[in-house]
């Protein structure tokens, strides 16, 4: 899967006290979009593994979103 990423995005991920916080500007929410809706597409058990390495804010925790049934 081809992830579409907008020109500019910026997406962070982060668990404080139990809850996961995404927290993105404009462009970094419209391509969490295209992630989800080409996820949606595919078999389950497909997924997408984000980090601060390939696509994530410096000091976000992994972030995975799997297709289920």
């Amino acid at each position: 899967m081809d992830i579409r990423w907008e020109d500019g995005f910026e997406i962070r991920a982060t668990v404080n006290e139990g809850e996961m916080v995404i927290s993105a500007n404009r462009e970094g929410m419209l391509s969490l979009a295209n992630v989800l809706r080409d996820l949606a597409e595919e078999v389950p058990g497909a997924h997408v593994h984000l980090d601060e390495h390939n696509s994530l804010e410096d000091g976000s925790c992994d972030l995975i979103i799997e297709r289920v049934e």
